[in-house]
């Protein structure tokens, strides 16, 4: 489908080369096993794995995913686009798209698609217009009807369910190629929280690292799912992206051991960009009257559960970790316009500092 192990293609351009290979079949009534989809991008080969006529007006083809160097969870998901030809009416589309078995419908306002339509996005909708618009016979329609058989359980490790995108998954892609690794990507699918949140009209919101902060907040908060925001690494990104939307008083929520490193101006938390956890605690610990002694003990922890229970010992860990929380509005206020209620905690989900409002 690529050239190299560092890119792949989206589940739109399969989406699309399906449906031409479909088309192909009711047309010319060929064996297909490669097409050229046209991609925003470049044009690109893509095999198709199966290609089955149906009727003279009706044909199937599925292809997949190849995998690539991306911890993608539609890597090798077999997709399939079903085709038909229907005589068209007065004042109808030339090519209609919906969804099937495993493509997610939108149950929430804030997203590109309205409300009850299925997920199938602006980029991949228009690239499938595109490569299939000349192939229109006259007084004719093609009905698309994307479908994803393994959807409705791979959505359970996407954004979806939050998302209110409910019974599968997205047909996703704004390039037609997805690239290793591809933090755009990433950031694409979590900032679309902010939006549902905002058309929802939902307040109060709670920003969390991940899983794991969320299912803590859930539990010490007396607040919904609905209010959760995910960041995963991109801290900074979210923020500013929160401010843009006019956002700008929440919480900041969750383990000490990551958002420990916002007090030292890490806004990408991810271990390989930047750690400093123990520096940060060490210089908060010092600040607070900790010994050369003591901070050398802390410095030669390995995590911030242990550097705690050192605080702990020593009667001094409540003071530090308000010191920390009070540096991680600091640092959001010289980067952001906003007012952060930051609350830290551990693994039991115990609440460190108590300079917060609940």
């Amino acid at each position: 489908m690529t050239n190299d192990n560092y890119t792949g293609v989206t589940t739109g351009t399969v989406a699309t080369a399906c449906s031409l290979a479909a088309i192909d079949a009711i047309l010319d009534s060929d064996d297909i096993a490669c097409v050229k989809v046209e991609t925003p991008k470049k044009t690109l080969d893509i095999i198709i794995d199966e290609c089955k006529k149906i009727s003279s007006t009706k044909a199937y083809a599925v292809a997949h995913k190849n995998p690539y160097n991306d911890p993608d969870v539609t890597v090798d998901l077999a997709i399939i686009s079903t085709v038909e030809l229907l005589d068209k009416n007065d004042g109808e589309k030339d090519i209609i798209i919906t969804g099937g078995d495993g493509v997610g419908k939108i149950t929430k306002p804030g997203l590109q698609i309205p409300v009850g339509d299925y997920a199938i996005n602006p980029g991949p909708r228009s690239m499938i217009v595109k490569n299939l618009k000349d192939k229109v016979p006259e007084g004719k329609i093609i009905k698309v009807t994307i479908s994803i058989p393994e959807g409705k359980k791979i959505a359970k490790k996407t954004m979806n369910p939050k998302l209110g995108i409910v019974g599968g998954i997205s047909v996703l892609g704004t390039t037609g190629i997805a690239r290793s690794m591809s933090s755009d990507a990433y950031k694409n699918s979590i900032v679309t929280q902010l939006d549902v949140a905002l058309a929802s009209n939902i307040e109060n919101l709670v920003f969390v690292p991940g899983n794991i902060g969320e299912k803590l907040a859930l539990n010490q908060l007396d607040i919904t799912k609905e209010q959760i925001v995910q960041t995963g690494n991109y801290v900074g990104f979210m923020f500013e992206e929160a401010e843009k939307r006019g956002i700008t008083k929440f919480t900041f929520f969750g383990h000490m051991g990551k958002l420990i490193k916002v007090a030292g101006g890490i806004f990408n938390t991810k271990h390989a960009v930047a750690d400093g956890r123990r520096e940060i605690m060490v210089a908060h610990a010092g600040l607070c009257g900790a010994s050369q002694n003591d901070l050398k003990r802390l410095f030669d922890s390995k995590t911030t559960d242990d550097m705690m229970d050192i605080l702990n010992e020593l009667n001094i860990s409540v003071e530090v970790s308000n010191s920390i929380a009070d540096a991680i509005k600091d640092r959001c206020k010289q980067r952001f316009d906003l007012d952060l209620n930051v609350i830290l905690v551990d693994m039991e989900g115990t609440y460190l500092n108590n300079n917060f409002i609940i």
